[in-house]
């Protein structure tokens, strides 16, 4: 095998696990598979900066022309990617077996990432010249906290008209996505030793009720959040912890939940005002800690480099995803952003992670396609 297949075994086989939420190895963190892309990009006429976000953890910016006023756009994959831990293929194998490339990162995301790095390498004579500028940039920590595309959109997004994120598409335009909010709803109580549970107060209990309560009431509400594409926003409870053992009352427990968010109510103010004022109004003993949100992206269907991209390939269909990505923060940051790829979403972050020669073949072309329209 050669060309893009080639390219992504490599980049497969430099683990880019992402260090935080059980990696399941200690092979972690985006720099080695930063160099290597540097290196691989360079030869192509790129200007490449490597840019530390955290220790060990850089951003990748691969110019081909320089920063002289023209449009320009970028090819916007992340570097990093979900733990191993219960994986029944070798991870980092890239092998070949029944027409797929499989191992992590196969699909999320560094088939798109081998396929718009081939579609840059097909035209890089031209890429100096062009009227419309592409870069590639690939940001580290998609699969945490996104710290790579939030410092990204704050520092170089006013220099780009749109950004083309990679993550697995099946090469549709994802132009609408969900935002989230994951926080922990903490009770805390009064330990006790369980032959005299009076004398205590059960944080396990509190929490439980204060829960049920919570959950109804913002079910409720969240189900007025409606989109056309993306439905309504959504809770989950994911994760409940407390108390250490069956003879003492727990004095502290807690709960991880998931908000999904549709624009409408970050409109109305998001899930976290949302939530502090829903526990206020009905007096829960819970407490919000450590809260995360991101935001939902939106952008016209009918944007004009949409229309550009359906003009190369009018088989891609402009589609909605419940799940986030980088492409929101560089939406909410001005940089109009969508997400698209080769390769399946339902592939993403399994235990046999794989991605057909036949799709990422196809994603090269397009990639090839597409940047050659931009000449």
């Amino acid at each position: 095998m050669s060309g893009p297949v080639d390219l992504l075994q490599q980049l497969v086989r430099i683990p880019s696990v992402n260090p935080d939420n059980a990696p399941g190895t200690d092979r972690t963190g985006e720099e080695a598979l930063a160099l290597f892309l540097k290196g691989w990009l360079e030869p192509l006429g790129a200007t490449v900066v490597v840019e530390e976000i955290k220790p060990g953890r850089p951003n990748l910016i691969a110019r081909f022309a320089p920063l002289d006023g023209r449009p320009r756009i970028l090819l916007g994959p992340h570097l990093d990617t979900v733990g191993v831990e219960g994986m029944i293929i070798d991870p980092f194998a890239a092998e070949i077996r029944d027409g797929r490339i499989w191992g992590r990162g196969a699909s999320d995301t560094k088939g798109p990432m081998a396929a718009m790095l081939w579609g840059l390498r097909e035209n890089a004579a031209a890429l100096k010249d062009a009227t419309i500028a592409t870069d590639f940039v690939a940001f580290m920590g998609e699969e945490s906290g996104q710290w790579g595309s939030k410092n990204f959109a704050r520092d170089h997004g006013r220099d780009y008209a749109f950004a083309i994120v990679g993550e697995p598409t099946s090469l549709n335009i994802v132009y609408t996505t969900k935002g989230s909010l994951w926080t922990t709803l903490r009770a805390t109580g009064k330990a006790a030793h369980s032959s005299q549970p009076q004398r205590g107060e059960n944080a396990v209990m509190k929490l439980a009720r204060g829960l049920d309560v919570l959950i109804r009431e913002m079910e409720t509400t969240l189900a007025t959040f409606g989109h056309p594409v993306l439905g309504p926003s959504t809770i989950n409870v994911g994760v409940i912890r407390g108390g250490s053992r069956p003879n003492i009352v727990p004095d502290c427990a807690e709960a991880e939940i998931d908000i999904r968010i549709t624009p409408s109510l970050r409109d109305a103010g998001g899930a976290l005002k949302l939530i502090t004022e829903t526990i206020a109004r009905l007096g829960l003993p819970l407490e919000i800690v450590e809260p995360h949100e991101n935001p939902p992206m939106e952008l016209p269907a009918d944007h004009e480099f949409i229309s550009r991209i359906r003009a190369v390939r009018p088989a891609c269909e402009p589609v909605g995803a419940p799940w986030f990505s980088d492409a929101a923060h560089l939406s909410s940051a001005g940089l109009p952003s969508v997400c698209m790829g080769p390769g399946s979403i339902d592939q993403a972050h399994t235990c046999d992670e794989f991605i057909s020669i036949a799709e990422l073949e196809e994603g090269a072309a397009f990639f090839s396609d597409l940047v050659r329209s931009l000449g």
